[in-house]
């Protein structure tokens, strides 16, 4: 009998470096290297410069997988086990109204990808995309495990769950600001262990420890002393927006700034997951006007910005080369899960999934992000209990605008589009009913080549 080869099918192939990045993660597992990868993308170029670069690296190892670019869903879903999404619906053409619109009304969004008028839009362009997806796997491969990296991340997995799919969101964050913070207080990260729960770029470090010594304390006192009590140090190392370093040391995205975290530990009391510069669009306190936005953020970093910026063929090639070089994981935990599943060796990930009763004073249903163990079994949740009364509290804040744009996509309804945005804590705080509804018109108008039927009906 022949040994299985698993299949593994990535959406939004043609993305910059992130895909190739999974790829070498991917590769970099003994239990992967003979599977069949289907590199699927609208644009087949793109596709296939994914492709042909993570062909590229699978021959300089002698590694027998199967690698081939299609621009055919229903093609690489047939018979898969995994599907890995990456895209971004539109493009950065797409995504420009997104952020330059809600500024011309004084709303102000760094990253505009996950929350506000900006996250509701970029889900409101994936929806369809999701349930061609779901459409074609319950087909095609009703048993696979869907793997999400594509933002609004609890929106998105929220949607998907809503259509019967199993599936597990990931983001970098517990990662990257795990390590931030041991770097902070100067622990070894191996010596760290911590709890963390919530929601996706708004989860808790609820624990924080060194073999059986609580490093709260001192990470309270540590980050008010550097982030909130001394003056602003020299500028930082710009961002690239590639997060799936191991420790990329602190840079103008996280770690050398965190006023807008730490003020937010300050008074809650647990330090968050995502930068603050992120963390500053979901709340109602950091952005108000460009006073208090230079208080607390004086060295921006755009993200829009930093997508215009990149070079695709240059930024695949000098990664293609980083990996042959040297190929081992990064700190992303899809390869993880895929290769825990396929050799039952198990291993605990950071995941966003339904809120099955893990954490008790959020609504049943919602996207949650709780560590999960994986194994033969695949993905197990495990169960939190109660967040304290106040991180719960700002969580559904954020919960709100999801459900209401996940309700617009299921439900077809226009009017849940402006309540969600109406209900964002930062647009709210901003702007009145009436430019709300004013500024949704206009990035409805904006966006309506990409945007379902009904949305510009």
């Amino acid at each position: 009998m022949a040994e299985r080869r698993p299949k593994v099918t990535m959406i939004g192939a043609g993305g910059v470096v992130f895909p190739l990045r999974l790829m070498g993660d991917l590769l970099s597992f003994p239990a992967l290297r003979d599977a069949t990868f289907a590199l699927m993308d609208l644009d087949l170029g793109r596709a296939e410069r994914t492709a042909s670069a993570a062909r590229d690296l699978a021959a300089h190892f002698g590694f027998p997988a199967e690698i081939a670019a299609t621009t055919d869903q229903r093609a690489a879903l047939d018979g898969t086990d995994y599907v890995i999404v990456t895209f971004q619906v539109g493009g950065i053409e797409a995504y420009a109204p997104d952020v330059t619109i809600p500024r011309r009304y004084g709303l102000d969004q760094t990253v505009g990808d996950t929350l506000g008028p900006g996250g509701v839009f970029r889900f409101l362009r994936s929806a369809p995309a999701y349930a061609a997806i779901a459409r074609d796997m319950h087909e095609l491969c009703p048993d696979a495990l869907l793997v999400n990296y594509a933002n609004p991340m609890a929106m998105n997995c929220w949607y998907l769950s809503e259509l019967g799919i199993r599936a597990v969101g990931l983001c970098h964050s517990v990662q990257g600001t795990s390590r931030m913070l041991a770097r902070q207080l100067d622990v070894p990260y191996d010596d760290v262990n911590f709890t963390c729960a919530g929601i996706n770029h708004q989860a808790w470090f609820l624990t924080f420890a060194r073999d059986g010594e609580d490093l709260y304390p001192r990470l309270r006192e540590v980050m008010r002393r550097r982030h909130l009590r001394e003056p602003v140090g020299a500028a930082l190392a710009r961002d690239t927006g590639d997060h799936s370093d191991a420790d990329r040391g602190d840079s103008d995205y996280e770690g050398g700034r965190e006023r807008v975290r730490t003020a937010i530990m300050d008074t809650f009391g647990y330090f968050q997951t995502e930068s603050s510069h992120h963390a500053s669009e979901y709340v109602p306190w950091f952005r108000k006007d460009p006073e208090t936005v230079d208080r607390f953020i004086p060295q921006r970093w755009d993200y829009y910005e930093v997508c215009r910026a990149h070079d695709a063929a240059g930024a695949t090639a000098a990664l293609l080369d980083e990996l042959k070089q040297d190929l081992k994981p990064s700190v992303e935990y899809g390869a993880l899960i895929l290769n825990a599943i396929e050799t039952g060796a198990p291993t605990v990930i950071y995941g966003n999934v339904p809120n099955d009763g893990l954490i008790a004073n959020l609504p049943a249903g919602c996207c949650v992000e709780v560590a999960c163990l994986v194994d033969h079994n695949g993905i197990q949740p495990t169960t939190v209990g109660n967040l304290p009364l106040q991180c719960a509290a700002i969580n559904q804040t954020n919960v709100n605008v999801q459900e209401l744009a996940v309700r617009a996509a299921l439900e077809e309804s226009t009017a849940h589009i402006y309540q969600a945005i109406a209900l964002d804590p930062l647009t709210g705080a901003l702007l009145t009913l009436d430019q709300i509804h004013e500024m949704t018109d206009e990035m409805l108008a904006a966006e309506s080549r990409w945007l379902p039927s009904w949305a510009t009906a």
